[in-house]
C-alpha cells in the first residue's frame, strides 16, 4: 500500500514536524498514532518518517532512509486572474500536473474587483497548492508569486516562452514542446475569461514570446490552463 506523503513544516537533522492546521488534519481526520509511517518531504528530499509525538497542533517524526522521487520538469505557469473559485481549481490541478511556479497576472480583462482582491488570496492559493502537492506525492508545492501586472511577467526566462492565443491559427502547442527544452524550462501564459487583448498579445510578441493554440474550440480559462499544462508536461516527461 502506498504511504501518504506530507511536506514538513519544520526539519532539524533526523527529525521533522507538521504544525498548526497541517498537523490538525492528521490528528482529527486521519487519527494518526505514534509509530505510524509516512513519507515526509523535506525540501528536495523525501524520507520515511515514523511518528514519534502527536499533539493538538503538532505531529513529530523520526526520519529514516531517503526514498526515490520522480523528476519534475520546470514549468512556469503565468495565469491571468479570473473568477477565484475556477482559478483555485486550476491551481490545484496544475499543481497535480507538475507546474513548478505559478505567476498570477492582472490582465486587461481581469475584473476590477478580482484584481483588487487578488493580493489577499495569495495565502489561500499557497495552501491549495500545498494540499495538491501532498496529494500528488510531490516533494514541494509550486512557488506562487504575488500577483503582478502583465509587464512584470513578460521578462520571465525559459528555453521556450509560449502564450496561448485564440487568434493563433497556424501553431499548435503540442508541436512546439520538445523534450530537450526540459533542462531550461518552459514558461506558459494562459489568459483570463475572454482571452488576452490584442494589445497584450502584441506585448508578448515584442518580448519574444511564441503564440500557440490548443485547437479549434474555445476553452474556459481553467480548462485551458489544465489542458496546456498536461500537453507540456507530457512532452517534457517523455525524456
Amino acid at each position: 500500500m502506498t504511504r501518504r506523503r506530507f511536506i514538513a513544516d519544520e526539519v532539524a537533522g533526523d527529525r521533522a514536524a507538521l504544525i498548526g492546521e497541517h498537523a490538525d488534519h492528521l490528528v482529527r481526520v486521519l487519527r494518526v498514532r505514534v509509530g505510524q509511517d509516512f513519507d515526509i518531504a523535506t525540501d528536495s528530499v523525501v524520507r520515511r518518517g515514523r511518528i514519534s509525538f502527536v499533539g493538538a497542533a503538532r505531529v513529530e517524526f523520526e526520519l529514516g532512509e531517503e526514498i526515490s522521487r520522480a523528476r519534475l520538469a520546470e514549468i512556469t505557469l503565468v495565469l491571468a486572474v479570473f473568477k477565484f473559485d475556477r482559478m483555485e481549481w486550476a491551481i490545484e490541478k496544475c499543481t497535480e500536473l507538475g507546474v513548478s511556479r505559478i505567476v498570477p497576472v492582472i490582465a486587461r480583462r481581469t475584473d476590477a474587483h478580482l484584481a483588487a482582491a487578488s493580493a489577499k488570496r495569495a495565502e489561500r492559493w499557497q495552501r491549495i497548492a500545498r494540499q495538491a502537492a501532498e496529494q500528488s506525492r510531490r516533494t514541494a508545492p509550486p512557488q506562487i508569486a504575488a500577483p503582478v501586472k502583465l509587464a512584470g511577467a513578460l521578462d520571465l526566462t525559459g528555453a521556450l516562452r509560449i502564450v496561448l492565443a485564440e487568434s493563433e491559427e497556424q501553431t499548435l502547442l503540442r508541436d512546439l514542446v520538445k523534450p530537450q527544452t526540459a533542462e531550461d524550462g518552459i514558461v506558459l501564459a494562459v489568459g483570463p475569461e475572454g482571452g488576452w487583448t490584442e494589445g497584450e498579445l502584441q506585448s508578448f510578441r515584442q518580448s519574444g514570446w511564441t503564440s500557440a493554440s490548443l485547437g479549434g474550440t474555445i476553452l474556459r480559462a481553467e480548462t485551458a490552463a489544465m489542458a496546456a499544462t498536461a500537453v507540456v508536461a507530457s512532452a517534457l516527461y517523455s525524456i
